[in-house]
């Protein structure tokens, strides 16, 4: 985690402030890293960046269920 500290963490735009659900990013060589932003200090999620895109299509064309 130490590692990560140094990257420049946003707020998701679709993040809801009004009931704490809220998520951060972070862009870095090769990867995207995630986390909580009520727990900065917890676990990251890293995965590559096509995987990240991937990812990213899937939830936008709601392919992921639900």
């Amino acid at each position: 985690m130490d590692g990560l500290r140094h990257l420049a963490w946003r707020k998701s735009a679709r993040s809801s402030g009004e009931n704490g659900n809220c998520v951060e990013v972070a862009r870095a060589p090769g990867f995207c890293a995630l986390r909580d932003s009520k727990n900065p200090g917890g676990g990251v999620l890293s995965i590559g960046r096509r995987s990240a895109g991937a990812f990213l299509a899937a939830i936008k064309a709601d392919r992921l269920g639900g």
